[in-house]
């Protein structure tokens, strides 16, 4: 999660690097946090069904997975989290900035 928001950091930064062949990068920052967090939203719904389908038995299914994919959900939604608290502050700062 972490190398996927400094490749948007560096892509934000550099646009002559851009590629049109990446459908990603396309539509802005706010195409691309929101992304970003439908991948949270997709690991955390991930991570909820097979801690359910542990808790029913279903085969092929062990617990060390279900509790990694449970941290990995767990430090996304954290990352996550903090970029919102960055924005706010960075928008906060600029908001009270004299015009």
């Amino acid at each position: 999660m972490l190398a996927q928001m400094r490749a948007v950091a560096q892509a934000a930064s550099s646009p002559s690097m851009r590629t049109d062949d990446k459908p990603s990068v396309q539509g802005g920052f706010a195409a691309e946090l929101q992304r970003s967090l439908q991948k949270v939203s997709a690991t955390q719904n991930a991570a909820t069904a097979q801690a359910q389908a542990f808790e029913l038995g279903a085969p092929g299914v062990s617990l060390n997975d279900v509790m990694i994919d449970m941290q990995k959900a767990g430090i996304a939604f954290q990352a996550t989290v903090q970029v919102r608290n960055r924005l706010v502050a960075a928008y906060q700062e600029i908001a009270s900035m004299p015009v």
